[in-house]
């Protein structure tokens, strides 16, 4: 059986890849805002949009960084990955937080959980 901090890994790369595709997705205009950044708005504007790009960019490189972190991938030892791994957890308990107190039922109903899932997923990579 694998070790559950390198599944975790896999997982949690997973779930940052569909975020970037939904953040993607919200950055070609389509019509899931209510989901996102407070809900204040069902398809985001111009500037919002752009906002997206960023979240899904920053989304991938947070994937790359659990996979090395875990040995899944290879060719990155030169990141600090346990610095940023710990970054990332802290982000994701922020994050989870504030999907908790949104105005948006939506995002509280859909994105709170992911984002509790997937910060149990880093608590089980660093402690495993």
């Amino acid at each position: 059986m694998e070790n559950p901090a390198y599944v975790s890994a896999i997982f949690l790369a997973i779930i940052f890849v569909s975020i970037a595709v939904f953040q993607i997705l919200l950055s070609l205009g389509s019509p899931f805002g209510e989901y996102a950044m407070g809900g204040k708005y069902k398809v985001l504007p111009k500037k919002l949009r752009f906002v997206s790009v960023i979240n899904a960019v920053i989304l991938l490189c947070m994937g790359v960084v659990i996979l090395q972190h875990k040995d899944v991938i290879s060719g990155l030892g030169f990141l600090p990955t346990g610095i940023l791994v710990w970054a990332i957890t802290i982000f994701l308990g922020l994050n989870t937080i504030a999907n908790i107190i949104s105005r948006s039922k939506k995002e509280r109903k859909v994105m709170t959980p992911l984002s509790g899932f997937a910060l149990v997923l880093c608590l089980v990579i660093i402690f495993l």
